[in-house]
């Protein structure tokens, strides 16, 4: 898995002067959050931090606190599978007595997801937000919605919509839009690297590889062995003369069975 700083500078939109004026105890709170996230983020998200090293613990406390840059595993048996996801959590100044802010950076079709701005709708973020509520309960709840949503509360009418009248036809819709715009890490991994290159061309001149190659190709029976040429002539000429021989012998020994019939019959005359 390569590290997040292309990441959070693609995404990052505040710089860190930005994050001076949120007061100090939010700060603080915030640091904390990112520590936590780093040490033991929840199943299926990663922290995008402003670093090389994604295993640096300092680079969660240096990243601007006025946001939070997550990535988000589309989870298993859902339309989102095998994608990966980019939001963002925002903070006021009255952070942590008023909750954060979800933002899907990813475009994404989803019921609770605003198509245009990316907004999330979670009741986590309003209603039932208090001020011990962690960051890392937002984002494992937010990735729990991608499993089930709530289209009683949509900011995609259509996508409730569809949600409630066809699911088939709502996952279609949302797989093929994942699709388009969710990041894999497949196409990060095939990309060619001095080192894969240099392996593939070793492989390819390994003669054993090669010779591993031509008995897979080979027929799984032996195939009889061919007669060489010269002992074919050798056997057609010993048989054509041992058919002379027959047939020589044969003729002679018809020839005294005439011979004697011949005598009797002039004997006869006598």
């Amino acid at each position: 898995m390569s590290s997040t700083r292309s990441l959070y500078r693609q995404y990052s939109t505040s710089n860190t002067a930005s994050s001076e004026n949120l007061p100090p105890r939010t700060l603080a709170r915030v640091a904390r959050e990112l520590r936590n996230l780093h040490k033991s983020p929840p199943e299926g998200v990663r922290l995008i931090v402003d670093s090389d090293d994604d295993n640096d613990a300092s680079a969660a406390a240096a990243t601007n606190l006025e946001q939070v840059l997550c990535e988000m595993q589309g989870p298993t048996d859902t339309p989102y599978e095998d994608r990966y996801f980019v939001l963002k959590l925002t903070f006021s100044q009255d952070f942590p007595a008023a909750p954060p802010r979800g933002f899907f950076l990813t475009k994404i079709y989803h019921p609770n997801v605003d198509m245009t701005t990316g907004a999330i709708c979670v009741n986590t973020l309003k209603k039932d937000w208090t001020s011990t509520t962690s960051l890392a309960h937002v984002l494992a709840v937010i990735r729990c919605l991608l499993i089930v949503p709530f289209p009683e509360s949509s900011l995609n009418d259509e996508a409730g919509k569809l949600f409630m009248e066809s699911y088939e036809d709502y996952a279609k819709r949302a797989k093929i839009m994942a699709c388009v715009h969710g990041r894999t890490y497949e196409e990060e991994n095939t990309k060619k690297t001095p080192a894969n290159t240099e392996k593939k061309l070793v492989e390819t001149e390994d003669p054993s590889k090669e010779e591993e190659q031509d008995n897979h190709t080979q027929p799984s029976k032996l195939q009889p062995p061919l007669r060489s040429t010269s002992n074919v002539k050798t056997t057609k000429t010993a048989s054509t003369t041992t058919s002379k021989k027959i047939i020589k012998k044969s003729s002679t020994v018809t020839g005294a069975n005439n011979a004697k019939l011949a005598r009797k019959k002039s004997l006869k005359r006598l």
